[in-house]
């Protein structure tokens, strides 16, 4: 068991019932992230951001630095030495992820033009591949344009991942993995879903740059 996850439980032991679904997503994002897919993720409102923070941890360095590899850094060559040595000295290592909040244009054309608890649905089928993941962030586990875009999901073979407060709603039946934290409250639940993210952006970290 990573010595990250256990720290997670030191600090917030109300979450040791969540023990062995964190312990799923993260071999779940890892195996996706290892085939070349990346994580699409979804939420309404305080999730949304909540869908952006993990995408600003997985696409530049976290916890490391995440320097280039030899290989990559000898590529930014071929701008010359001044400039590749910039351009390699100043890029990151990256896990792709794609906040499905972010695409306001999109958004707000579907909203109006189709239907809006099917806006995250047609980005998922619009983006999704088998080797990818998708995270959702819902504090009832019942939001309508969540469970569509799962429902999507799970039809294209995308690997699904929901974080929920107690009972999980329709989460828990429909996701591959469900972290149902326990609590009740929308403020509590969110809390508890900010530590569980960042100690699985650690660990992806120490996976794939450490």
């Amino acid at each position: 068991m990573s010595q990250t996850l256990e720290q997670l439980f030191v600090k917030y032991p109300d979450l040791e019932p969540c023990r062995s679904s964190i312990q799923g997503a993260f071999e779940s994002m890892k195996v996706s992230f290892e085939k070349g897919g990346k994580m699409l993720l979804a939420g309404n409102g305080g999730s949304a951001a909540d869908c952006e923070h993990v995408v600003g941890e997985l696409m530049k360095g976290f916890m490391s630095p995440r320097r280039l590899p030899k290989e990559q850094r000898d590529k930014m060559m071929l701008h010359g030495e001044e400039q590749g040595t910039y351009l390699a000295d100043h890029l990151q290592g990256a896990l792709p992820a794609i906040s499905l909040v972010s695409h306001t244009a999109f958004a707000t054309a579907f909203n109006n033009d189709v239907a809006a608890d099917m806006v995250f649905a047609q980005q998922v089928y619009g983006y999704g591949k088998p080797e990818d993941t998708l995270v959702v962030f819902s504090t009832s586990g019942n939001s309508a344009n969540i469970v569509h875009a799962v429902q999507v999901a799970k039809a294209l073979g995308v690997y699904t991942i929901g974080l929920t407060g107690e009972g999980g709603g329709r989460l828990k039946e429909l996701c591959d993995v469900t972290i149902c934290v326990p609590y009740r409250s929308t403020p509590d639940i969110q809390e508890r879903h900010l530590p569980i993210y960042h100690v699985l952006c650690m660990m992806l970290e120490e996976a794939f740059f450490v």
